[in-house]
């Protein structure tokens, strides 16, 4: 799949679960939930907004095995360095970034640097949003160096926003998981599949040849606008229940 269907399919999965997994112990550092017990209540709207855009951001994250993808042109020479030494580490492209163990490895990981170095978990949290603006195409047509900016500039305009609302990370890993656990779902459903329990080398595909051709009309005119409505339609039903 491209990288904007991945974002917006991280978007979906985030505003579906976020309610649930919030209320589970220490994903939220809020005492509103202890005191209502109410579930859609442990995270507040900043929280359910910059949850969205993260998982998003996450949801790119296992094409960092591949040096011409999306996410290895958002940050310029500096992520396409990261994504070739990515893809000699994994395999090459769609092998061990795309499994159950890279989601389940980096969303612990994600999960210590919130709960242990504030400033690592800033630099991701900076990282995944911009990748998530990235994604969903944020930027002037045909002009690199200005999207780049308009890029930069709205990433550290949200970041602030949401460190001003007073945002806690609790639930990053969790988010950062779901978003790789998504992409790999959604690469399942192409032709090529995933090797999901990887480093068993069997590819997970659907059945009888029927996979989503990626970059083909089905998902440019077809999935990514369904996808982008339901974006929508959730987070105001979301935010309507705070």
């Amino acid at each position: 799949m491209m990288g904007h269907t991945h974002a917006l399919t991280g978007a979906v999965a985030w505003l579906g679960v976020a309610p649930t997994l919030a209320a589970l112990p220490l994903l939220t550092e809020s005492s509103r939930f202890i005191e209502t017990g109410v579930m859609v209540h442990a995270l507040s709207p900043a929280e359910f907004i910059a949850g969205t855009l993260i998982c998003a951001g996450a949801a790119m994250l296992p094409d960092l095995d591949h040096p011409s993808a999306t996410i290895a042109q958002t940050f310029g020479p500096i992520t396409w360095g990261l994504s070739k030494a990515v893809s000699w580490l994994s395999g090459g492209h769609r092998h061990a970034t795309h499994s159950l163990l890279f989601a389940i490895a980096v969303g612990f990981g994600a999960h210590y640097l919130a709960n242990t170095y504030p400033i690592g978990r800033d630099v991701l949290v900076v990282l995944l949003i911009g990748l998530a603006l990235r994604a969903i195409g944020i930027g002037v047509p045909g002009k690199k160096v200005a999207s780049a900016m308009v890029n930069i500039g709205l990433t550290f305009g949200l970041f602030a926003v949401f460190h001003n609302e007073n945002v806690g990370y609790a639930w990053l890993g969790v988010a950062v998981a779901v978003g790789c656990l998504v992409h790999v779902v959604g690469d399942c459903c192409t032709e090529q599949g995933c090797p999901v329990l990887w480093p068993m080398r069997q590819r997970w595909l659907l059945p009888w040849k029927i996979g989503i051709k990626t970059g083909r009309a089905f998902e440019q005119k077809f999935l990514a606008p369904v996808l982008s409505v339901v974006v929508l339609g959730l987070l105001y039903f979301r935010l309507v229940q705070l």
